[in-house]
């Protein structure tokens, strides 16, 4: 006779089985410490009532995503993250990406512009373009788009600290290109507060960090209503090893402190939090990543809703770009990383992504080259056009699975932003260590178990064979260094010096008082000072943040 419930079942028919022939392991985890049953029916979503918690795609909580027709509409933006050497190469490779059917632009920036100095400066030796291009003054950014409309291509870039500084630069650029402000398209990552907690590529303390980022939420406002001004990322902190659950609540926590901040700053909330975005890692563990999109989504929009009482449902959505997870990638057996990269993409598909980046499978190695470039922008194509997953809206909704670890990351999550509200809100937070150690021990624990073979990665730990050859390969040609001091010192040479003097002494002087800084800064990239002078001018006037260390 079939089963009645889930305990008579379990006790008739799964018990008896288990005892005969024990399951691979003791007890079944995700990352995030849920255990996982067996089976999941019905009875485990009993406390879920639909039209509050689920609902209808396009209509709020948003769980089941922010467009009614989803990729029915318009396939996600294929968005591969790319910039090394000079802009000249890095331009080289923005038209074979845009060739190869990529439709947004993603740039990435060397160490010595994402922390505020030029190429010719002592800190920068040896890092010049070799994590990113290497951008000093509006001039690197001319070629950098050089042949390529600012009206046409949506541009992400993944800056923080300089993220004025860069964003002025494509204003200007844009400018000289023909093109409004009002008419540029894109997102500035402008999300500093996780660089604190994970990354590390932060220049000023926090609170003044914070008012750059909301002169730039203001004048965006009024000025470039298309843009997107702020892309809170969790994915960095998911790298440096926190937990799925953890990503969302440290993730949203961060986003309360800028929606906050702004308030503070006599913003109303629905001018500026419509063009507030999210960027999320995506990683092996599938149906726990399709999960965690979902309880972001949802709850995000219950923050905005009720916290925070926007009026406006766009200021209730939270749309995010999505990257496949780099740590997990392995320089053992690399083109398995082409499979781990399908998975991950796929569940950023189904956990309803706006955007996503694929990573390459030789990026344990290097810079990837064009080959596995084309290949992880393919791997988005085949998911789009060829394996159906596109055609219908959250094809995992209603999974009594899905649906029951949705819910319980978005209770995790729910309690971390709690304690971090309890302590003062993300900033107080950050200063006291907590994000960082909750990371720390995270990191830990799941290194732990791949060293003690608890967790098996293929290649690495379990199914371990001989090295394979890689047959392209991309290296940062030497001369990259050079080539940018001397564009730099010719600049330097040639512009009006004495402007650069007086747009700079004007920054200073804003800095000091409560003006919005993004306009003296475009002032300044203008006329052609560069990002170090500029970045000098803040620093005098900021300070400098020291690394916060816990243990």
């Amino acid at each position: 006779m079939a089963s009645n419930s889930k305990a008579e079942w379990r006790e008739n028919i799964l018990t008896p089985l288990v005892r005969k022939r024990p399951e691979r392991q003791d007890k079944f985890e995700n990352s995030s410490g849920v255990e996982l049953d067996a089976l999941y029916c019905p009875e485990d979503i009993a406390d879920i009532r639909y039209a509050q918690q689920l609902g209808y795609s396009g209509e709020y909580p948003f769980t089941r995503g922010v467009q009614p027709n989803m990729y029915r509409g318009r396939i996600w933006t294929i968005r591969q993250y790319a910039g090394f050497g000079a802009a000249e190469e890095t331009n080289q490779r923005y038209h074979y990406l845009l060739g190869q059917g990529q439709t947004g632009l993603s740039v990435a920036f060397d160490l010595p512009t994402q922390i505020g100095y030029d190429s010719d400066h002592s800190l920068a030796r040896g890092e010049v373009g070799k994590v990113g291009v290497a951008i000093d003054s509006l001039q690197d950014m001319e070629v950098l788009f050089q042949g390529i409309p600012l009206d046409k291509v949506s541009t992400s870039m993944t800056i923080n600290s300089t993220a004025s500084v860069l964003l002025a630069m494509y204003l200007v650029l844009g400018r000289k290109q023909g093109v409004e402000a009002a008419k540029l398209n894109g997102t500035i990552q402008n999300d500093v507060l996780k660089e604190y907690i994970a990354r590390g590529t932060y220049i000023f303390p926090p609170r003044p960090s914070m008012r750059l980022t909301t002169d730039i939420f203001a004048y965006c406002a009024e000025n470039v209503p298309r843009w997107n001004t702020i892309s809170v990322s969790g994915y960095h902190m998911r790298e440096a090893g926190c937990t799925a659950a953890q990503e969302i609540g440290f993730t949203l926590a961060d986003g309360i402190a800028y929606v906050q901040a702004a308030i503070d700053n006599e913003m109303d909330v629905d001018a500026f939090a419509p063009r507030v975005s999210f960027f999320f890692d995506s990683h092996v563990n599938f149906f726990e990543e399709v999960a965690k999109f979902r309880a972001a989504r949802r709850l995000w929009a219950r923050i905005m809703k009720e916290r925070f009482e926007a009026n406006e449902e766009r200021s209730w959505m939270l749309r995010f770009h999505t990257q496949t997870a780099g740590c997990s990638l392995t320089a053992q057996q690399p083109y398995n990383n082409i499979v781990r990269t399908a998975l991950e993409a796929l569940a950023a598909i189904l956990g309803g992504t706006q955007s996503l980046h694929t990573n390459s499978f030789d990026e344990a190695y290097w810079t990837p080259s064009e080959e596995a470039v084309t290949i992880a922008v393919r791997t988005q194509q085949l998911l789009a056009y060829e394996s159906g997953v596109a055609d219908v809206v959250d094809p995992a909704g209603g999974s009594y699975y899905v649906e029951s670890l949705t819910a319980e990351l978005e209770k995790q999550a729910s309690d971390y932003i709690a304690k971090i509200d309890s302590l003062g809100g993300a900033v107080t937070a950050i200063e006291q260590g907590y994000q960082q150690r909750e990371i720390q021990q995270a990191s830990y624990k799941y290194q732990k178990m791949v060293e003690e073979g608890k967790q098996k990665i293929v290649g690495v730990n379990d199914f371990v064979t001989g090295e394979s050859k890689i047959a392209s390969t991309l290296r940062v040609k030497s001369g990259v260094e050079a080539k940018q001091k001397e564009r730099l010192a010719k600049i330097k040479r040639e512009r009006d010096n004495d402007k650069v003097k007086e747009t700079l002494k004007r920054l200073e002087e804003v800095a000091q008082g409560k003006e919005n800084t993004l306009p003296p800064i475009i002032e300044c990239v203008e006329a052609y000072a560069t990002i170090g002078e500029i970045c000098d001018v803040l620093r005098s006037v900021f300070g400098v943040q020291r690394e916060f260390l816990f243990f």
